[in-house]
């Protein structure tokens, strides 16, 4: 050959992963807990997924369920002020007056405001962290039912949106999304908190479908807040905002179809002509049941009055 050879290639995926890492990520986030890599959060997903599909279920199944009752009220009650001062910090730290909800580029400076914000995305992350404990709560006690794809989709979904903001985009557009997770986890927590206390307390739940409506209002403010800036000129990146729009929409798709099964659906049963015909069969077999309870009473006073009569005239 008497050109010059091409030279070898020599980059392997590590290579290019490092790379990545290197040009993408944040350095002000870069030696906070569990932000070293993927690995650690990996690992914890991986072992959450395995226990509470497998190991869980099998290490209860001739067991007791656990009495968590008082853990999950304290938990509850953490996990109501948690979302507080998510709300709050997401608040001052840019979204009450000074971002802007049309465009908002991430701020990597060391300015005060911009790194409080930075500290808001990662403490939002460890909050995704400590709800996986929600489903280990539901195999401890045995409520394997409750236990269904949409959460478990959920609540492995979440940390690593969390850990993609804190790793690369700790600040900007996207953070909305958990100002807005937080303040309706304020409701959902609060609910979880008062139905854990004791059926007592269930009269005060009417609101529970709410709960519902309002995550589904939610999945829509935050697809409508990405998917629009994908054809705008922002500077933010529009990957990112593509994912978020379709996570929105498989949470609103999911989510909807949870409401419409478990309070339109079922409020909405059609009465078949064979279930009207076995109503009135059951109806008719009471009237007659009834009146033959009710001739053979008569009969049997009838026969005491007779009898009565009789020893009278004896």
């Amino acid at each position: 050959m008497n050109g010059v050879a091409n030279p070898p290639f020599n980059m392997s995926i590590i290579d290019s992963y490092k790379r990545f890492m290197e040009r993408n990520s944040d350095p002000r986030t870069e030696e906070w807990t569990l932000m070293s890599g993927p690995g650690p959060l990996l690992t914890i997903l991986a072992t959450y997924v395995y226990f509470c599909t497998s190991v869980g279920p099998r290490y209860m199944r001739d067991r007791k369920p656990y009495d968590l009752k008082n853990t999950i009220v304290v938990y509850n009650v953490s996990q109501v002020l948690m979302s507080i001062f998510l709300v709050y910090e997401g608040l001052v730290s840019g979204w009450w007056d000074d971002y802007n909800f049309s465009c908002q580029p991430v701020d990597y400076s060391d300015s005060p405001k911009a790194k409080r914000m930075a500290a808001t995305v990662w403490w939002y992350f460890m909050a995704k962290i400590i709800e996986l404990l929600d489903t280990i709560f539901f195999v401890l006690r045995k409520k394997n039912r409750q236990i269904s794809f949409l959460h478990l989709y959920h609540h492995f979904m979440m940390p690593i949106c969390a850990w993609i903001g804190v790793k690369f985009l700790p600040g900007g557009h996207g953070t909305l999304l958990g100002v807005i997770n937080s303040f309706i986890h304020i409701i959902m927590y609060t609910y979880y908190l008062i139905s854990g206390l004791g059926p007592q307390y269930q009269k005060y739940l009417w609101w529970k479908k709410h709960v519902t409506t309002l995550q589904l209002i939610q999945f829509c403010i935050i697809f409508y807040h990405n998917f629009s800036v994908m054809f705008g000129d922002c500077n933010y990146p529009k990957g990112i905002n593509f994912l978020l729009s379709l996570n929105a929409g498989l949470f609103l798709y999911m989510f909807g179809n949870f409401y419409y099964q478990n309070y339109v659906k079922i409020n909405r049963k059609p009465v078949q002509n064979g279930d009207v015909k076995k109503e009135v069969k059951n109806v008719d077999s009471n009237v007659n049941n009834d009146h033959v309870k009710l001739t053979s009473e008569v009969n049997e006073v009838d026969t005491k009055t007779n009898v009565t009569e009789g020893k009278k005239d004896c």
